[in-house]
């Protein structure tokens, strides 16, 4: 049995390598237990510019997993990560193509970085090994590595949304990347219609149509017990003793435009505005750490929600009462579960999401006797499987309003006929199940 070699952008710091902290490292924690395992990418370190810029490989084992990671220059951060991948990719696929910024030259970086990678990654194969590779920053990656002679199977996870070719277009390099992508053994998207937006692509392109789903899950009996039994530790006590018994609603998403926040504190404001008996009487706690603060769009977005929750505190507060508890600073995952299963409603309202696991994680947080509501957008990933939930356009802040007072008054009995229904879906479709059926295509492959 060969090794299984993830690559990824980032590779979990050192820190992170026995208990992960990030959203990969966590759902890709159970397939890298089997056998011997790589995990090659970038260390997250900048280093100065150098003629003929060659990074040497750094290792580290923990355990059966070897850590390969590789340094990139300012230039090349700036091209490869922040302008290419997060400047265009991720609008693009989050269906805002008009806060592309595209330059030329940083798709030249783009691509040079992605065979930099597949450069450093071939000494390090071994006969046997299969390749899962991961997310929009590589997606040339597969090809780099075939057109330097690699032929063991190679897969591909794409953990954002894919736009239809209508959007896909705006990129010009549409065509040639999606031609790239024929490098591929298997393609895995998270819903049906992000594998239908790629394949009409492939098709438009004159290539194999190749998408497939599979998506993602949590590992929700380890979070369900990791909630409950937080419940003693001394900062969720301290959140419980400050609720004074009110109702409690939570958000929890990292600074991006695609999480639709103005949008909900939009609609926060509507629901004190219409519903005025709920004034004073509860608790909406938003965690929101700032993320890629040196772009523009995401310092006028921290701009607009800092007005937004001022001027809502500002208006509906009192001397005992401030409506949003607004965070931009990280909650430990840890705690996070025990604050999600204080809550009694969580509001996932993202415009577009690959698939949103807070929403899953919610569901497996609470006490099934008592659970609380999750309040869930159209537009997530998740959604078609978690029709349970109040689900709501998040584009619509009367909609969200409307079913914020639904839930605060939602009788015992709706609310665990709610999470009864959502829950078999939270434990059939996990982390587990996503990565085993993932490889077991990706070995399929193999014998083709």
């Amino acid at each position: 049995m060969g090794r299984l070699v993830v690559v990824s952008n980032r590779v979990p710091a050192p820190r992170d390598r026995l208990q992960p902290a990030g959203g990969l490292a966590v759902a890709l924690r159970a397939a890298l237990k089997e056998g011997s395992c790589l995990w090659f990418g970038w260390s997250g370190q900048q280093v100065s510019e150098k003629e003929g810029h060659d990074p040497e490989v750094s290792l580290d084992k923990v355990e059966n997993v070897t850590y390969a990671t590789i340094d990139l220059t300012h230039s090349e951060y700036d091209g490869f990560y922040q302008k290419y991948s997060n400047g265009i990719l991720w609008p693009l696929c989050h269906y805002r193509a008009g806060l592309m910024d595209y330059d030329r030259k940083d798709q030249v970086i783009y691509q040079n970085v992605n065979e930099l990678f597949a450069r450093k990654l071939l000494p390090l194969l071994q006969p046997g090994d299969q390749i899962w590779i991961h997310d929009y920053h590589l997606f040339p990656l597969g090809q780099a590595l075939r057109d330097l002679g690699v032929t063991a199977p190679i897969g591909f996870f794409l953990h954002i949304p894919f736009p239809p070719w209508s959007l896909m277009r705006a990129l010009p390099e549409a065509d040639a990347l999606l031609r790239a992508m024929q490098a591929y053994d298997v393609i895995g998207l998270q819903t049906e219609d992000d594998a239908r937006n790629m394949n009409d692509g492939f098709s438009i392109v004159g290539v194999k149509a190749k998408a497939e789903v599979f998506p993602i899950g949590i590992d929700p009996d380890s979070f369900a017990k990791q909630a409950e039994d937080g419940l003693s530790n001394p900062d969720v006590q301290r959140l419980k003793e400050s609720l004074h018994g009110k109702p409690f609603i939570i958000g929890v998403d990292r600074l991006d435009y695609s999480k639709g926040l103005p949008e909900r504190f939009k609609g926060y404001e509507i629901f004190l505005e219409r519903y005025p008996e709920h004034r004073g009487k509860v608790v909406y706690l938003q965690v929101t750490p700032v993320s890629r603060g040196n772009v523009p769009e995401y310092r006028a977005l921290r701009r607009e929600l800092d007005e937004a929750a001022g001027r809502i505190n500002g208006t509906y507060g009192d001397f005992d009462w401030t409506p949003i508890r607004y965070l931009t600073h990280p909650v430990p995952r840890a705690l996070l579960a025990s604050f999600y299963r204080l809550a009694d409603a969580a509001l996932v309202t993202p415009l577009r999401d690959g698939m949103n696991l807070v929403a899953k994680e919610y569901v497996a947080a609470q006490d099934k006797a008592n659970p609380g509501v999750l309040i869930l957008s159209h537009f997530a990933g998740a959604a078609p499987d978690m029709e349970a939930a109040l689900m709501v356009n998040p584009h619509d802040a009367d909609d969200i309003a409307d079913a914020l007072h639904k839930a605060l008054t939602m009788p015992d009995g709706e609310r665990r006929a709610r999470w009864d229904h959502l829950e078999p879906d939270v434990w059939r479709v996990t982390a587990v199940t996503w990565a085993r059926d993932f490889i077991q295509a990706l070995g399929k492959a193999r014998l083709a």
